[in-house]
């Protein structure tokens, strides 16, 4: 165990190193003590033949217990403490974003240049060489701007609050898809359809770098009308994909068509009535694509929304289409090559509400995230996991997603802070990092429907979060919107005082509001849902042991305050429950 311990040190050191020079002041501290050594160099001794090591400034020097590696809180550099200063004077003259939430004022077209997070729905976002965030979106917008606009608009940011409106990546409908459902209408024995491409619905892109140079984006198209009369079950969705070298050029992605659509498991008995929610046509809903690559290379994708659950299914890399040839979309015998099923919410039911998945690799495990309920009010958003991409997946308390029930923890919930108008509909997202182990989550956010006399939940305001991960590697998302803030160190006279606490407790349709906690200074919390209850701060890993459940600190901006300001929040899981809080600070 210390040698891996060691190994741990040494590539810590390596990095310091690089990072800083190699001629780095080194400051060690020991558990239990305040007080620092400072050295240019240390140097680690062996206890023997055994494996016990400890640290050292004298080359060749004897084994010392009291500076077992086992014993040392951390290492660190003069100039990293020096980082440290100047990150408490950066948060000292902290300026938190401008831009508003009702953004009516400014939702026109042309005023898009404006526009920064507003108007985003079902977002995806990926980090390109060029240092750019670039995020797509559904076709969606207050008021419906973007009509007649081209569709899957791009917007890009290279500190995830500040976006640039660049456009539609897709200029004008697929002209496969037409083609193509009429194929599977005559293969099913029905005449041509003659839906209007200017009614198709253009639905929730899932963009990836699959290379250097190469980029690709699935995306969906709803086709509108039914499969057989006016009595029977709506018409088909489709996946399709785009590729680009340069997504900085809009007009740069190129359609390579169709990739997969609906499939059904109940060969041609396709008249189900429309409001025959349960025992709908279609086993999975070809929309809702979410693209990953495994680190043995394999390219997946995953899809599905209500219907009977998400399904996956292997890609070939080079083109980015199934792996195995699609036969007609219906019966047993194809039943493999549309993708195996991987998640459901209620076993055996074709309407249940789970949608938007999107699924990320990290530390070991495949991370499945997804939006519960209406989109409109109800959205919350869960997550699951697995060592394996096609599972199985589970949640936190060891439910079998392939086999149906609640999965928890809950991420997001509709909330508020005090006598703010707080946010609802928040899922549908999009999960990415910097490429430096800094993970975030971003999804529309809407306003409550009792807001205001106008139509406060047609607002879909994009909102980036940060995540953090807990001990046994489950993510927390912060209850406050990224904004930059400096993370100078959190102290424990920063946990003293007024915090605003809410239980994040599944409530259909409920915005969960805040109540007031206080901590002070002696450990004890002296009021609140919590009253009673002790606590205690690790500074080295900012958690927040509050009650026994373990909270997860982070700097964040206070987006209810006016004027905003900076302020601490955290993000917590326990016993089926999700906990979000946020520091009450002084103007």
């Amino acid at each position: 165990m210390k040698q891996r311990i060691l190994t741990s040190v040494f590539v810590l050191l390596a990095t310091v190193l690089l990072a800083t020079g190699l001629h780095a002041q080194f400051v060690v501290r020991r558990n239990g003590t305040s007080e620092t050594q400072t050295a240019g160099q240390i140097y680690f001794s062996q206890k023997g033949s055994k494996d016990n090591w400890s640290l050292t400034t004298t080359e060749n020097a004897a084994y010392q217990s009291a500076w077992d590696i086992s014993n040392i809180a951390y290492i660190t550099t003069q100039r990293a403490l020096e980082n440290t200063d100047d990150l408490e004077a950066a948060l000292a003259n902290y300026e938190a974003p401008a831009y508003v939430d009702d953004y009516r004022n400014q939702s026109q077209w042309n005023l898009r240049s404006q526009w920064n997070l507003a108007n985003v729905h079902d977002p995806s976002v990926m980090l390109a060489d060029d240092g750019y965030y670039y995020m797509y979106c559904t076709d969606a917008g207050f008021g419906d701007p973007q009509a007649g606009h081209g569709h899957f608009h791009c917007r890009r940011s290279q500190n995830l609050v500040d976006w640039e409106y660049l456009g539609a990546t897709m200029p004008s409908a697929p002209s496969w898809v037409m083609p193509k459902l009429n194929e599977i209408r005559a293969a099913m024995g029905l005449s041509a359809s003659t839906a209007n491409a200017n009614e198709y619905g253009y639905w929730a892109p899932c963009a990836r770098k699959v290379s250097d140079g190469l980029y690709r984006m699935y995306y969906s198209i709803v086709v509108p009308g039914t499969i057989n009369g006016g009595n029977t079950w709506s018409e088909r969705a489709f996946i399709g994909m785009m590729e680009t070298s340069d997504p900085a050029d809009v007009s740069s992605w190129q359609d390579k068509g169709f990739v997969i659509t609906n499939y059904s498991d109940r060969e041609l008995n396709f008249n189900v009535k429309p409001n025959d929610w349960n025992n709908c046509y279609y086993k999975f809903n070809a929309i809702d694509p979410t693209f990953i690559i495994t680190p043995e290379g394999e390219h997946w994708l995953i899809y599905g929304s209500w219907h009977s659950g998400f399904a996956a299914v292997q890609l070939n890399p080079e083109t980015g289409k199934p792996l195995n040839e699609l036969g007609n979309p219906w019966g047993a015998d194809q039943a493999a090559n549309y993708g195996k099923l991987i998640y459901t919410r209620k076993a055996g039911n074709r309407w249940q509400a789970s949608e938007g998945p999107e699924v990320v690799y990290r530390n070991g495990y495949y991370y499945l995230f997804m939006a519960y309920d209406a989109l409109d009010v109800p959205y919350n958003t869960r997550v699951v996991r697995s060592e394996h991409i096609d599972g199985p997946y589970v949640d936190m308390y060891g439910t079998q997603a392939a086999n149906g029930g609640e999965s928890f923890p809950i991420l997001t919930h509709p909330y508020k802070f005090g006598n703010d108008h707080g946010w609802v509909g928040i899922s549908h997202c999009a999960v990415f990092d910097d490429g430096q182990d800094n993970w975030f989550y971003v999804s529309q956010q809407r306003y409550p429907t009792d807001f205001d006399s106008w139509v406060p939940n047609a607002i879909m305001m994009g909102g980036v979060r940060s995540i953090r991960w807990t001990d046994d590697g489950w993510p927390v998302v912060m209850p406050e919107r990224y904004g930059a803030v400096p993370q100078a160190p959190i102290t424990e006279a920063d946990i003293v005082g007024t915090w605003q606490h809410i239980d994040l407790g599944y409530s259909y349709g409920k915005q969960k509001g805040s109540s007031e906690m206080t901590f002070d200074a002696n450990h004890k919390i002296t009021a609140g849902i919590w009253k009673g209850g002790t606590w205690s701060f690790d500074p080295e890993t900012n958690v927040l042991t509050a009650n026994g459940v373990k909270c997860y600190l982070q700097r964040e901006c206070d987006w209810e305050s006016s004027p905003r300001k900076a302020t601490i929040v955290y993000s917590a899981h326990g016993n089926k429950k999700s906990y979000w809080g946020k520091k009450l600070i002084d103007n």
